[in-house]
């Protein structure tokens, strides 16, 4: 039997297991939301196999609460292939007046508000699952602790492992926790089967519309060529014209992300709006992010010597990764990931703002002393713009690495700190 690697969310799910009657884990495809569960769940009903879920759809017409019989928790797996199911959960969890009951699993987000009853307010928590960090894949050390660093906690300098060329392999890679447990020389196909299965099918399935495939391939060919930048519809309508129909209009364009989105493919990261004093305007365009980025290096048949042939493309791919795992750490911090731009040109690649009000602010390299430098240099700058009348000054400024020796701290303060070094 294949080894567990424990996952952040284990212990997320614990917690939120024993303040409501259900857990709701949502993510992408692949990304083990149903290992997970199987870690705590005492029985299951796998709506996932075609041949239960056919006979469930009988069942629940006759008598729901049988399909929810069954030692608790009980993990309903892939629930959004029975929407009825929602309502009998939050009827039996009502009912039975008591926390742990359900786990529910699902890949695509919730129906259409018309097809359920209820939201499950107050009866549900929801838990977010992606791709493995690589804290979580066993290839960070987690010599560097993000949270010891928000209690104000410093290192010592640390060895950071990964050179540039391992580095390559595992944004190819990607998190999926599959590939990490399989030889190298094939763990590369399971990004390449997920963008496979994503166009010819997934796209579909979501919300049952009819989209093509190829119009999907082309977006996601444009989504990873402007893959950690700050592009509009538009601009990707445009790079997807010069091999499609001069029919195709931003409303298409706008109808498909949406459907990747529902599916956790595409994950965008939203503008920080900080106090700030400069009157400098805060731009609000999200940066395009795909939930791994070896979606993106799928998509465009990237391999790990191309990135390694190609820094500057690397270098955009590896915010991408770098991006993914500050997501999973700050779901164990209580935080949310934003980015920062002004009209001036100032930017600040990653903010981990925490429910408490602290924050940090990130800047990803891939490496390189004068990248480093320019990293640190705009950190500084932001920061010295932060208005500490109306906000707290962040816990800790860091330039998140990807290629360099050591995890260490500036005489500006400014953490240096390979990806291959941190941890949550």
């Amino acid at each position: 039997m294949t080894k567990y690697k424990h996952r952040i969310a284990d212990k997320l799910l614990k917690r939120k297991i024993l303040g409501k009657g259900a857990v709701l884990i949502e993510g992408p495809k692949w990304c083990g939301k149903t290992t997970t569960a199987k870690q705590l769940a005492n029985s299951t009903l796998d709506l996932g196999d075609s041949a239960v879920l056919s006979q469930s759809a009988q069942m629940i017409e006759l008598s729901p609460k049988t399909l929810l019989e069954g030692n608790t928790p009980r993990l309903i797996d892939e629930w959004q292939a029975l929407p009825p199911i929602w309502d009998c959960i939050r009827s039996e969890v009502d009912r039975r007046g008591e926390p742990s009951q359900f786990i529910l699993t699902g890949s695509s987000v919730l129906p259409e508000a018309d097809e359920t009853i209820h939201s499950g307010t107050g009866r549900f928590a929801h838990l977010k699952m992606r791709p493995m960090s690589l804290y979580e894949s066993e290839e960070s050390t987690g010599t560097v602790s993000l949270k010891d660093l928000f209690d104000g906690n410093d290192f010592e300098p640390q060895a950071n492992g990964l050179d540039v060329e391992t580095l390559a392999f595992l944004t190819c890679r990607g998190g999926w926790p599959w590939a990490t447990i399989i030889p190298k020389e094939v763990a590369l196909d399971q990004a390449v089967d997920y963008y496979d299965s994503v166009v010819n099918y997934d796209i579909q399935r979501v919300d049952k519309v009819k989209r093509s495939a190829e119009r999907a391939k082309r977006l996601m060919r444009s989504y990873a060529r402007n893959i950690s930048q700050q592009v509009s519809f538009a601009t990707i309508r445009k790079d997807m014209l010069a091999n499609d129909a001069n029919t195709l209009d931003e409303n298409t364009v706008v109808d498909y992300i949406k459907a990747l989105k529902k599916l956790y493919v595409i994950e965008d990261l939203a503008a920080w709006n900080p106090n700030i004093r400069s009157k400098a305007a805060i731009r609000t365009s999200d940066t395009r992010h795909f939930v791994d980025p070896s979606i993106g290096t799928a998509a465009l048949g990237l391999g790990p010597n191309d990135l390694v042939n190609d820094l500057q493309t690397f270098g955009l791919f590896f915010k991408n990764l770098v991006v993914r795992d500050l997501r999973v750490y700050a779901e164990a911090l209580d935080g949310t990931l934003y980015h920062y731009r002004d009209s001036n040109g100032l930017e600040c690649d990653a903010v981990l703002h925490r429910r408490n009000g602290s924050y940090a602010l990130l800047e990803v390299k891939l490496g390189g002393t004068e990248r480093i430098e320019e990293g640190a240099a705009n950190l500084v700058s932001l920061a010295n713009k932060i208005d500490t009348d109306k906000m707290s000054a962040p816990s800790f400024m860091a330039v998140i690495i990807g290629v360099g020796q050591y995890a260490y701290r500036r005489n500006d303060g400014v953490y240096v700190i390979p990806i291959g070094c941190l941890k949550d």
